[in-house]
C-alpha cells in the first residue's frame, strides 16, 4: 500500500509539474517568439504609451470621434474582465431602451444626417467588447466627424478607407473598421 501510495504522489507531482508548469511556459514562449504582438495582448502603442487593445472596444462619446458598438459589461463599460452578452431578447423593454438612448445620442450628436442608423451603432455584441463597427456605421459617422474637425468628407472617406479591414479570407463576414484605430487615425491626421 505504502509502494502504491508512493507511486501515486510521485505520478501526481510529476504531472503537475508537467502540466502546470513546463507546457504553459513552453506555450507562452512559442507564443511569445511566434506572435509577439498578439501574445502581449494586441496593444496599440503611440508614442510609448498603450492606448488600448486592438481587440476591445474603448468607450467614446465625444462627437469629434467615432463611436463603437453599445457595450454591455455591467456598471463599467467594456469592461474585459465581464465581458458577456445581455442576454435580453428583442422584445425586452430594457434593451429597447438601451437602443433608444442611443440612438436619441446619434440624432442629438448630428441632427441633419438622414441616413438610416446601422443596428450595430444601437445594438451591443455578443461580448459587449466588439473593437470593430461596420462600415456602413463608420460611414454614418463620417459627416458629423469631418464637421466637427473641420474636415471634408472626401478625406474623412479616404481615412476610414485606409482603416477598413476587409472580408475575412475574402469572403467570409464583412468589411469592418476598428473605432480606436480610426480614432487615433484621426487625433494624427493634420
Amino acid at each position: 500500500m505504502i509502494k502504491q501510495l508512493k507511486t501515486a504522489s510521485v505520478l501526481f507531482l510529476a504531472m503537475v509539474l508537467l502540466t502546470g508548469l513546463v507546457y504553459p511556459g513552453v506555450v507562452t514562449l512559442l507564443a511569445r517568439v511566434i506572435f509577439p504582438h498578439q501574445a502581449d495582448g494586441s496593444q496599440i502603442v503611440v508614442n510609448g504609451q498603450v492606448m488600448g487593445s486592438s481587440l476591445i472596444g474603448q468607450q467614446f462619446t465625444d462627437p469629434k470621434y467615432f463611436w463603437g458598438r453599445l457595450s454591455d459589461t455591467g456598471s463599467r463599460p467594456y469592461d474585459a474582465s465581464n465581458s458577456a452578452g445581455s442576454n435580453l431578447s428583442a422584445l425586452n423593454p430594457a434593451l429597447r431602451t438601451a437602443a433608444q438612448a442611443r440612438l436619441d445620442a446619434l440624432k442629438a450628436a448630428d441632427p441633419t444626417n438622414t441616413q438610416s442608423v446601422p443596428v450595430d451603432l444601437i445594438t451591443s455584441s455578443g461580448s459587449g467588447l466588439d473593437p470593430d463597427i461596420s462600415l456602413a456605421a463608420a460611414r454614418y459617422q463620417a459627416s458629423r466627424v469631418a464637421r466637427l474637425r473641420g474636415m471634408t468628407l472626401a478625406k474623412m472617406n479616404a481615412l476610414i478607407d485606409r482603416n477598413t479591414r476587409g472580408r475575412f479570407l475574402g469572403f467570409l463576414g464583412e468589411a469592418v473598421v476598428n473605432v480606436l484605430e480610426l480614432n487615433l487615425a484621426l487625433d494624427a491626421h493634420p
